[in-house]
């Protein structure tokens, strides 16, 4: 697949809502970072080094750089630490522990730090391979364990619905921090600095190339 027009024609619809100033001021604090440098500030070092590979698993390197080159996963950790509320950030930290233990089972490695990309991506295509109908149970097993922990309720998730939920929002979101990036906002979707004329019904093949626009 040509992953420069998939980006293109791609909207933004990952479920994610934040005020554009406050989505502006996150990329903009993550430009000029080296990734070996990144402390996380809401993830453990290690679920960092995890985190950057499996980003790029998702979108590796092809004409266009892989989702670390552009700090998507900088731009992650400090989403779910700026952003995310309480109940979201524990949610996220309870279920990446359920695919990372089951990541170093498999594997039979001691920590999160160690595991390289051939130890994660098994992981995430099992994970993220499930039928439609499924999909739809896994979603309403984790809207009812959620409702229940606003309740105050016991509540429990298995196992594997854990490991769903968090590839599929890990999915959701760096590709959603990837076309949000200043590369992607310039260099692969339809950019215009200073907006001109208005035409409110216009064919996007005729005034972009059939490229969305980035803001």
């Amino acid at each position: 697949m040509d992953r420069r027009k998939a980006l293109k024609n791609m909207g933004l619809a990952m479920g994610y809502s934040v005020a554009t100033p406050t989505l502006i001021s996150l990329m903009q604090s993550c430009k000029g970072e080296v990734a070996l440098e990144w402390t996380p500030d809401f993830f453990t070092q290690d679920e960092g080094a995890a985190l950057t590979k499996l980003v790029d698993i998702i979108l590796p390197k092809t004409d266009t750089p892989s989702a670390s080159e552009v700090q998507v996963h900088i731009f992650i950790d400090r989403f779910v630490d700026q952003v995310m509320e309480k109940k979201e950030q524990d949610f996220t930290k309870m279920s990446m522990a359920h695919f990372l233990e089951k990541a170093l089972t498999d594997s039979g490695k001691g920590k999160a730090g160690d595991l390289s990309s051939e130890d994660l991506e098994p992981v995430l295509a099992e994970a993220l391979k499930v039928t439609k109908a499924d999909e739809m149970k896994n979603l309403e097993a984790v809207q009812q364990y959620n409702e229940a922990m606003a309740e105050g309720k016991e509540a429990s998730l298995d196992n594997a619905v854990s490991r769903f939920a968090f590839a599929k929002s890990l999915r959701d979101i760096t590709i959603w921090g990837y076309k949000t990036s200043e590369y992607v906002g310039e260099q692969v979707l339809e950019y215009l600095p200073v907006p001109g004329e208005y035409i409110g019904c216009g064919d996007v093949n005729e005034l972009t190339g059939g490229k969305a626009w980035s803001l």
